[in-house]
């Protein structure tokens, strides 16, 4: 089993289309996949619906869809933990925090014949970076779970933009901000990205503290 813990807005059907080039191509055999989340599916019909509002062709939509059996119920959801044959699960969430998929990870993680594949940032303190990080072990509903799949991270996945990337979408401003505010990321992250904007630009940055509050009004 793969399982693919993918948040369900967008990383979901990025998954769904590159699965389909990929069995396309050969690259990988034309295994069922599962796609279990409500909330993704939504979002994969409304892809359907309006491709006129992203990149994917009608036809390229029609496609990610073509094999893929979409999970509704809690009874169905908990079927696939009992499956005895190769397949792709995609569930949510992205970072194996919560929603259906922490479920399959109790239940795959520990034979090491599956993989569970990361597509994108694990932000510290998430089940998704303690098992990238190399955890042998992950709690899952009170108890330790032993970890024996193999951990597989694609990092080229993630929505969010690097530091070069924020850095150009800045100098396309066209008026110097009154202060700038990096609010995500780590921690050490957070403050490279703070001072290459105060150096690049001379601008007012700083990394906000915990339960800080700035009154943007005045």
């Amino acid at each position: 089993i793969v399982l693919v813990p993918a948040f369900a807005v967008g990383r979901a059907q990025a998954l769904l289309h590159a699965i389909r080039l990929l069995k396309d191509a050969g690259l990988i055999p034309d295994l069922p996949v599962f796609l279990n989340s409500p909330m993704a599916e939504d979002v994969t019909r409304l892809f359907n619906r309006h491709s006129e509002l992203h990149r994917l062709k009608p036809d390229e939509c029609a496609a990610m869809c073509r094999g893929v059996r979409f999970v509704n119920t809690e009874a169905e959801s908990r079927a696939l933990n009992e499956l005895r044959y190769p397949a792709i699960i995609v569930s949510a969430s992205g970072m194996a925090t919560g929603g259906r998929v922490v479920h399959h990870l109790e239940a795959y993680a520990p034979d090491p014949r599956n993989a569970v594949v990361f597509a994108g940032y694990q932000a510290m303190g998430t089940r998704g970076a303690a098992l990238v990080g190399g955890a042998r072990q992950v709690r899952i509903h009170g108890r330790w779970i032993p970890v024996h799949a193999e951990i597989v991270s694609i990092e080229g996945l993630s929505a969010h933009a690097d530091r070069d990337e924020l850095l150009a979408w800045l100098d396309a401003l066209a008026l110097p901000p009154r202060h700038v505010y990096v609010t995500h990321g780590d921690p050490e992250a957070a403050d490279a990205l703070r001072q290459a904007i105060s150096e690049k630009h001379g601008w007012e940055c700083s990394v906000p503290e915990y339960r800080e509050s700035v009154d943007v009004a005045s």
